[in-house]
């Protein structure tokens, strides 16, 4: 499986991310070792989707990073 997921930092910003495994995605964020969430310590797991094909996580995962995709994430996701 793979998963697309949002986060949400402590400076109330959201984190979009992509990974075949959730359970250690999130402990490398909790843990600091990703760049993007380090300095926004905690995170907090708020949503997931799970997908078998991975290109369609990935275009998933680029369509919440857009502008309609992101109008979509705060109305229908958060």
């Amino acid at each position: 499986m793979h998963f697309v997921y949002l986060l949400k930092c402590s400076d109330n910003t959201i984190y979009t991310g992509c990974t075949e495994n959730l359970e250690e995605r999130k402990s490398r964020h909790d843990n600091g070792y990703v760049a993007s969430t380090c300095k926004k310590l905690p995170v907090d797991l708020i949503n997931y989707f799970a997908f078998q094909d991975k290109q369609k996580a990935f275009l998933f995962e680029k369509y919440l990073k857009s502008g309609s995709g992101i109008a979509f994430r705060n109305k229908r996701l958060l």
